[in-house]
């Protein structure tokens, strides 16, 4: 039993290390890989405890770029829509945990092995700024549609596009998608936004599995951009 805590505590340290240094540690490691100069399209990074969000400008090039969402009954050309927000994450618990008290274990367990993967798409109105759950950058025009472009190309894609998932949401106001790709401890919902990010132009930690290493390491090497 000994023997069995101290593996588990070593393991856990180790990735504890693992996840400080791959928040330390810029990828890209150079600032000159990023495009430099204050860009017009300002994006949005949300988070909670376990989770991160990339909320991207409504306007009309967002809405034709994504219009299978508007297919899908989303309510993206409502007067009140501001935002689309988009996250990536393991099948299991998406969908099963809507709220925090509705935790389960074999989501759980999946999360934490292999699990297929889904696209949350959420319609929002106006995102408060600043507050303490979300990060705003400015990018260029460029870096904005690579973004766009690195977000499309995650969803997974049937003969007539994207495949949304049936009797699958929370409200009327968000939908999910198959998606590419497989989720587990160690490629996440966080390490898909950090990818994002870099397609954007923005600079994060090598490796980010947690909201909270993301987070200050998008801040910290993103400071011209805030």
């Amino acid at each position: 039993m000994r023997g069995f805590l101290r593996l588990l505590i070593t393991l856990v340290l180790a990735v504890a290390s693992a996840a400080a240094l791959g928040a330390l540690v810029p990828r890209p490691l150079w600032p000159g890989a990023v495009a430099a100069g204050e860009g017009k399209r300002r994006i949005l990074v949300l988070r909670n405890p376990i989770h991160t969000d990339i909320a991207i400008p409504v306007d009309d090039g967002v809405r034709r770029r994504f219009r299978f969402l508007a297919d899908a009954g989303l309510p993206v050309d409502a007067p009140e829509a501001r935002y689309l927000v988009f996250g990536w994450g393991g099948r299991a618990f998406y969908l099963e945990t809507p709220t925090w008290s509705r935790i389960k274990t074999m989501p759980v367990l999946k999360a934490l092995t292999v699990d297929s993967s889904v696209m949350h798409v959420d319609v929002a109105g106006a995102i408060p700024e600043p507050h303490p759950d979300v990060a705003g950058f400015d990018i260029d025009g460029t870096h904005f549609s690579a973004l766009l472009d690195y977000i499309q190309s995650s969803f997974g894609q049937g003969p007539n596009g994207p495949i949304v998932i049936d009797n699958a949401g929370y409200s009327t106001f968000d939908r999910f998608y198959e998606a590419k790709g497989h989720f587990n401890a160690l490629v996440g919902c966080n390490t898909w936004t950090a990818a994002a990010l870099r397609s954007a132009g923005l600079r994060t930690g090598w490796w980010n599995p947690l909201p909270v290493s993301l987070w200050w390491s998008v801040r910290l090497y993103n400071r011209r951009l805030l």
